[in-house]
């Protein structure tokens, strides 16, 4: 009744990435340390600064508290308080020091790269704003190296939403400072997800013609290769990356992608378990074995996998309309009807939903509902020679003779012989039954 949902490798490699915990950047791009303190503002706000430098940050709070208690109006301070919260995981407290340092100087180029790299962490679309602000702001003393830090911070927060002006923001902090093996990372994600495969092909391999075990290089390109359906390279490239890490979640996922590609279900499976042992709680891995189940038919296995991976994402159209083929295959029509119905319920447009409904209301006699669900289904796609067949049984068998017969004949110029020998020769009996 449908081909068996596959999840987007991209959302599973997604929830394996590791979260970042490090401070989102060095001691403030601009920041001088005076190498004798003395008794004005900007000396003491110096000798601060020391503590901050040697990671003293308690300490170094302690005293920006008591020079705020003088200097209220002093956005540096701020910027160094929220400096420190950041750096001992106050990200609450930096944020907002970071915006009162920008409530006093709304052009302060730290503070806006400050809380831009701590709003992107925690995914807050308020980090485009600040990080864009940075780049329109000068670093306090000018620091070229820390413009750039603007560029590429914005240049990978837009990669994926929009790879035009990622291009561009690294375009420009390459203007400013030498390309890096991360820039030349950061370039092949943008090519691809501009939809220029080749180009990123090229960046991970020159990237890999200098480090040949880079992983992020290696799974970039591998996953290049399944976009392109090339698995004869990306099979060998992945596997030489497993022989030196073979606990690798991604590298797991991406082979047991790649084997599912190619139909070899029982090594995709073997992969896909020990990457479930590796995540057991991860829900993408949990539906990609689900997956993997379904279309090998062992359907006991997906049948136990499916609701736990519904619980961690109930509102998965895909995984509910795969779990309801599972219920019908195992002939549990009645189950699967439940299943069904969510799925059109969260989208009215899901065929296999309504597809779903249709046969497992035939199956268990409900043919009102399964003709309100064909009716659906036809609002959306032309009736096929098997839904022309559940049209006319359900109709015969509310003993709407007329519109039934309709139908069976409508199937019978439809229904090549060679796949519904059977329904052809209950189309033409039912006829004869009803003289028609």
């Amino acid at each position: 009744m449908k081909s068996f949902h596959r999840l987007p490798l991209v959302i599973l490699l997604a929830s394996l990435a590791l979260p970042a915990f490090a401070q989102s950047a060095p001691l403030p791009p601009g920041t001088t340390v005076p190498s004798a303190p003395g008794q004005t503002p900007a000396a003491a706000l110096g000798s601060i600064e020391n503590d901050i430098a040697a990671g003293k940050y308690t300490t170094a709070e302690s005293h920006l508290q008591t020079f705020l208690s003088t200097y209220p109006q002093n956005d540096r301070a701020y910027f160094d308080l929220g400096y420190c919260e950041d750096a001992q995981g106050h990200t609450d407290a930096a944020a907002a020091d970071f915006r009162k340092a920008l409530a006093i100087n709304p052009k302060q180029f730290e503070s806006h790269l400050a809380l831009g790299l701590l709003l992107a962490r925690q995914g807050d679309s308020g980090a485009q704003q600040q990080l864009e602000a940075a780049t329109q702001s000068t670093p306090n003393p000018p620091n070229p190296v820390a413009k750039a830090q603007a560029y590429r911070a914005l240049a990978r927060l837009l990669v994926k939403s929009n790879p035009t002006e990622a291009s561009n923001d690294l375009v420009q902090a390459l203007k400013l400072t030498p390309e890096t093996t991360p820039d030349t990372l950061l370039a092949a994600q943008i090519a691809e997800n501009a939809g220029d495969l080749d180009i990123a092909e090229q960046e991970y391999n020159k990237v890999l013609a200098t480090s040949p075990q880079n992983s992020e290089a290696i799974t970039g390109l591998t996953q290049i290769y399944i976009l392109q359906k090339q698995y004869a390279k990306a099979e060998p490239l992945v596997r030489s990356a497993l022989a030196r890490n073979p606990n690798d979640p991604t590298l797991n996922a991406q082979l047991a992608a790649i084997l599912s590609a190619q139909g070899k279900l029982p090594e995709a499976i073997a992969a896909l378990e020990k990457l479930h042992q590796l995540h057991p709680h991860n829900p993408s891995v949990g539906a990609m074995l689900a997956d993997a189940y379904l279309q090998a038919g062992h359907l006991n296995k997906a049948a136990a996998l499916y609701p736990q991976v519904i619980a961690a994402d109930p509102k998965s159209i895909d995984l509910l309309d795969s779990y309801g083929q599972v219920l019908i295959r195992q002939q549990h029509y009645a189950q699967a009807i439940p299943e069904f119905q969510m799925a059109a319920q969260l989208d009215p447009s899901d065929i296999n939903a309504w597809s779903g409904i249709a046969f497992a209301s035939n199956e268990t006699h409900q043919y009102q509902q399964e003709l309100d669900a064909l009716a659906h289904r036809a609002q959306l796609i032309p009736d096929s020679p098997a839904t022309l067949f559940l049209w006319a049984t359900a109709y015969d068998h509310l003993h709407q003779t007329k519109v039934a017969v309709d139908y069976y004949h409508r199937f019978l110029a439809a229904a090549p012989a060679s796949k519904f020998s059977m329904q052809i020769w209950q189309a033409k009996h039912r006829l004869d039954a009803l003289g028609k």
